[in-house]
């Protein structure tokens, strides 16, 4: 444990001292008429929200990994507007494609994928309040590295100082919320396990972020 901790003391050494190394550069996945009016329908079909832009007020940001080992191969699951016919476990619930505000690759780099208060199809019950932050791997063969762990936090801290969220949470948490003001998921039917981005990982960056004062994930 005090190993652990001298690993995460110098870790948030690093991202402090080092904030001018961070930077998020736009890499826009298609982002046009259509996926505006597909977001808008999931809106109102999942949520009961009627809007005439897929605009968002965050108060969650969801860690993820993609399962992918490359940013290239992750990325091209995102850019499309329309979900492919293979996710067939989700794909049922909308014909809009899954996607997320930032992708952040092996190497730390961190990409901007949309507009961060546009709403992203990466979390169920929870879209329309929630940013995503997705992570390249996540696999045996290619786990999630301390350069994402880093720039997931400097990441969380600047979404946090920008915008009013109350939560930090991994994909794996979201059913947590289904009896909190916030859920709004109208399929009862529509739900699947997740186990991303890892508890370790998580831990990382909930602990390196207590600072903020997030709210406790709700049992």
């Amino acid at each position: 444990m005090k190993i652990k901790a001298l690993l995460l003391f110098s870790l948030l050494i690093t991202v402090f001292s080092c904030n001018k190394g961070f930077e998020i550069i736009d890499k826009p996945i298609e982002f046009g008429d259509l996926r505006k009016q597909l977001s808008l329908e999931y809106m109102n079909s999942h949520y009961g929200i009627i809007q005439d832009s897929p605009t968002i007020e965050p108060k969650i940001i969801v860690l993820h990994w993609t399962a992918i080992p490359t940013l290239d191969a992750s990325f091209n699951a995102f850019v499309n507007t329309e979900i492919g016919s293979h996710r067939t476990k989700i794909n049922t619930a909308s014909n809009l494609n899954v996607s997320s505000q930032f992708l952040v690759d092996l190497d730390g780099t961190i990409y901007r994928l949309m507009p961060e208060n546009f709403m992203a199809r990466h979390v169920i019950g929870l879209n329309y309040s929630a940013i995503g932050i997705e992570n390249v791997g996540g696999t045996d063969s290619t786990p999630l590295t301390e350069k994402q762990v880093a720039s997931n936090i400097w990441l969380v801290t600047y979404l946090k100082d920008k915008y009013d969220i109350d939560y930090l949470i991994g994909h794996y948490e979201y059913t947590n919320f289904e009896n909190h003001e916030l859920w709004l998921e109208k399929d009862s039917g529509y739900r699947t396990k997740k186990t991303d981005p890892g508890k370790d990982f998580l831990l990382q960056i909930k602990n390196a972020t207590k600072h903020l004062n997030f709210k406790e994930t709700p049992n």
